[in-house]
């Protein structure tokens, strides 16, 4: 098992927003989190990476208790998160925003050329879109581009388990797809990933395990191809009819893509 959350409470002063939830994520899986807006994935998310202080339970990582490691130690451990929102630096440039997700590595390593080495190779490869931009600033970048800019940078410092978080909002269908294909290959080359996704039928299209979340609370977990087909959850999650299973959780999601962020 390579992530174990026991039973884990976190609070937001006197509100409890995670009551006790337990998950688990096996090494080379892919795990989504759905549910609805404040069910607490984010916040499942943040207390993983150590931005959320736990108030009861314990996580472990690679059989090691993190419940009170720094988050920025974590990152040293192997577990690194693409944020929801993307969180690059826009004044930065793509290559400059890539090197930001080496940083905790960076003492002790031998000077390098910028742009180049194994780190580099990978996330240009995966992002042929980014290579081609690595002098632009990143806050010029499309929509798209930054959140693959964002899930590059956080493969940079090489985890063994990748966070993400609504890494589909605000995008075109057509850019959806690509990034999911993308997830799917980064799990491929030996990536753990625990996914947070508005877009449940996507994700559990191409997750191997599920759990619901609903105001704190684990509600339903299984094989996602299982729940994928499960009647009140398509109901509750993935719309009805004819498009359920395909259609993503909510509706309103623009056309296109939204506008960089500034």
């Amino acid at each position: 098992m390579l992530l174990e959350l026991d039973d884990v409470h976190v609070h937001y002063g006197q509100i409890e927003a995670l009551k006790g939830i337990t998950v688990q994520v096996e090494e080379g899986e892919i795990v989504t989190l759905i549910g609805a807006n404040g069910a607490g994935k984010t916040t499942t998310l943040k207390t993983i990476s150590g931005l959320r202080k736990v108030t009861g339970g314990a996580i472990r990582f690679k059989g090691e208790d993190i419940t009170g490691v720094a988050g920025h130690k974590r990152v040293q451990l192997g577990l690194c998160q693409a944020p929801e929102g993307r969180g690059i630096f826009p004044g930065m440039t793509v290559v400059e925003n890539l090197q930001m997700g080496t940083y905790t590595f960076k003492q002790g390593r031998k000077a390098k050329k910028v742009g180049t080495g194994p780190e580099f190779e990978r996330v240009f490869q995966l992002f042929p879109r980014l290579a081609e931009r690595r002098t632009q600033a990143g806050g010029t970048l499309s929509g798209g581009e930054q959140q693959m800019l964002a899930i590059g940078r956080a493969l940079m410092s090489q985890p063994s388990l990748l966070l993400l978080d609504e890494p589909s909002m605000g995008l075109a269908p057509k850019l959806v797809a690509q990034i999911f294909e993308i997830i799917a290959e980064i799990n491929a080359q030996g990536t753990t990933v625990l996914l947070v996704e508005q877009n449940a039928a996507q994700a559990l299209k191409m997750a191997h395990r599920a759990y619901v979340l609903e105001t704190g609370q684990i509600v339903q977990s299984g094989q996602a191809s299982t729940m994928l087909d499960d009647e009140a959850l398509r109901a509750a999650y993935l719309g009805t009819g004819a498009s359920a299973g395909r259609a993503p959780v909510g509706d309103g999601r623009p056309a296109g893509e939204t506008p960089a962020a500034p």
